[in-house]
């Protein structure tokens, strides 16, 4: 598909054809460019490109094909101008930071927040004098409480992690707008599939690339996607920072471009299933689910998103002992701290994922002993309802 491509294309057409333009070998596949830098004819020639008079390839920090191929396609994905692909998700906001915040601005974050993502804004921003309040991801009326003349970005997770809450998107643009602040939005649970957040009036769409994009598991990965100018001074902070993604795993992320939108829609159909089915298990206090018509967001989730993800806050009766039975005799579910595979994974956030928090952060973000997190996977329904139902089972 080249640059001149037809913008009506469908987004599952764009998630296998955008951004690839053929090399003179006339690849089917997109090929991997796995070089550190790139020759030019004469000196002439490489004192343009690098000078930007003349556009071109000149050192795969900031500039590789295969890494361009993939920032071309999700940019194309999330309706934006562009994209900047950086080492990890974490990688991602970083960068943002360091682009679009100095010394004496504040942010205004939700509580609701990936344990890493707090530890980056409280202890990392914090030693640069960047100051981040933290409000409850649906109270819009605390987000404008908690913004002063100092506010220069407001961040969220929506649907959050690992809560299922919910934020109205286009109000809190507006919002954050209105007090000339930026509205950037972490899209990793939901991918392009099931929610555009610059459509809604975001300014930035964060990725941990390492979740449904690539879907398998098999590499780390971030990006951040918005408007060209704006990204300008981004592009600035990967090129001379060097958060920068490797050619191979953009060569993954774009293999798992491809079948993103089968994926997701198979993985909302499973978890709709296992979330309504723990509703009913006696064992379980409560299930955190958008799709759940007994979410309190319920009717906003349905009204801004395509769908409702695939992960599942459970509440286990009896804490951590009956968290952790429920983990420990899985024989199916993988034990560990990522999301967005193929393969259902179950964690304790309070003791892996959101460790590193306080006893009162974790209690503000809703991070109990009995929570157990599910990413559901595309195992057979049946087989995940067994596996759990067996540590379900331990606790009489």
């Amino acid at each position: 598909m080249h640059d001149d491509h037809d913008d009506t294309f469908a987004l599952d057409t764009l998630a296998i054809r955008a951004g690839h333009d053929r090399t003179h070998e006339q690849e089917h596949g997109e090929p991997i460019f796995p070089t550190s830098s790139f020759v030019y004819g004469s000196a002439a020639e490489a004192a343009r490109k690098f000078s930007g008079e003349e556009p071109g390839n000149i050192y795969s920090r900031f500039t590789n094909p295969t890494v361009r191929t993939f920032e071309q396609r999700l940019a194309a994905l999330e309706g934006g101008e562009q994209c900047v692909a950086t080492s990890s998700g974490m990688a991602a906001i970083l960068a943002t930071a360091l682009a679009f915040l100095q010394a004496g601005d504040e942010i205004v974050a939700s509580r609701s927040l990936f344990g890493s993502t707090v530890s980056l804004f409280d202890k990392y921003l914090g030693k640069l004098g960047i100051v981040t309040r933290y409000v409850e991801l649906g109270d819009l009326d605390a987000w404008q409480a908690a913004i002063t003349p100092k506010t220069r970005l407001l961040f969220a997770e929506t649907p959050s992690n690992p809560l299922s809450e919910v934020v109205d998107i286009t109000a809190l643009a507006d919002l954050a707008h209105r007090h000339d602040a930026w509205l950037a939005i972490d899209n990793c649970f939901l991918t392009p599939v099931l929610q555009r957040p610059l459509d809604l009036g975001a300014d930035l769409v964060i990725h941990s690339a390492t979740k449904y994009l690539d879907g398998q598991g098999r590499a780390i990965g971030g990006a951040v996607v918005g408007p060209e100018e704006m990204l300008k001074e981004l592009v600035g902070v990967v090129r001379t920072c060097g958060p920068c993604m490797s050619p191979f795993n953009a060569w993954i992320f774009l293999k798992g471009l491809e079948t993103l939108g089968l994926r997701m829609k198979a993985h909302c159909e499973n978890t709709l299933a296992l979330a309504q089915w723990l509703e009913a298990q006696p064992e379980i206090a409560r299930v955190h689910y958008s799709g759940l018509e007994s979410h309190p967001q319920h009717t906003l989730a349905k009204q801004q998103q395509n769908g409702f993800g695939a992960v599942l806050g459970v509440e286990v009766k009896g804490g951590r002992d009956g968290a952790w039975a429920l983990i420990d005799h899985s024989r199916l579910m993988s034990i560990t701290g990522n999301l967005g595979d193929v393969k259902t994974t179950v964690t304790h956030p309070a003791t892996t994922t959101h460790a590193r928090l306080s006893d009162e952060q974790k209690a503000a973000a809703g991070i109990s002993e009995g929570l157990v997190r599910i990413a559901v996977g595309l195992e057979a329904l049946d087989d995940l309802k067994r596996d759990i139902r067996r540590g379900l089972d331990t606790l009489g």
